[in-house]
């Protein structure tokens, strides 16, 4: 039994516990992208990567709308 309890203690504290800071730390990074995003939009000079992605998106748009 006790080699159990130590299974569970590792797999809980490795696995469950790993991914949940894990998934914390992919969400932090999103965010704060995603609000340089939105900075950048309302900005009155937007920046060449910003232009870049938009026009990017909409040439994916177009694509996706011939098809």
């Amino acid at each position: 039994m006790d080699v159990f309890y130590n299974i569970m203690l590792g797999y809980f504290f490795g696995f469950a516990l790993g991914v949940g800071c894990a998934l914390a730390v992919f969400y932090a990074i999103y965010s704060g992208g995603y609000r340089k995003a939105v900075e950048h939009s309302l900005l009155p000079q937007k920046p060449k990567r910003y232009q870049e992605a938009v026009a990017a998106a909409k040439r994916r748009l177009e694509r996706e709308k011939s098809t």
